[in-house]
């Protein structure tokens, strides 16, 4: 399973950002190129900054969300943290570098050192924090064909 601190996926990663153009069409959803920027943005600022976490789930039910988080197919048009929900437009540009910027920040972390707990997902490893950052940019990059 790729990690985003493994130089080849964030490399292949960043390619794709730089190859993704504004006026992109989606293959499934609602979001445009740079509503997408910036939910992935509020996402690696989760990772990084931590948060406090708003729902509690019983701790089988985090489990069994963790688990199919990394190791499922993510459904298309999923739910997602009210806080991360892209509803208006923002500049793509300043977005992508932005992105960039903290992809920088987020692999800078060790992945075995202590990571802020998740507002989504509660206390994390590093390598959760960074397998879930790899797939959730996979999906969507996919997304705009990227």
């Amino acid at each position: 399973m790729r990690m985003l601190h493994d130089p080849s996926t964030r490399s292949s990663i960043e390619a794709r950002l730089r190859a993704l153009r504004p006026d992109a069409p989606r293959k499934w959803g609602s979001m445009t190129p740079d509503q997408m920027l910036w939910h992935l943005n509020q996402f690696l600022t989760f990772a990084i900054e931590g948060g406090k976490r708003e729902r509690k789930v019983s701790p089988l039910a985090a489990a069994f969300f963790r688990f199919f988080l990394l190791y499922m197919p993510w459904p298309k048009s999923a739910p997602t943290n009210p806080k991360a929900r892209a509803e208006t437009t923002h500049d793509f540009a300043a977005e992508r570098e932005r992105c960039l910027e903290l992809i920088e920040k987020f692999v800078s972390r060790p992945v075995d050192a202590a990571w802020p707990e998740d507002p989504s997902w509660g206390p994390v490893t590093g390598e959760f924090a960074s397998r879930l950052q790899a797939k959730h940019f996979d999906h969507h990059l996919r997304q705009f064909s990227a």
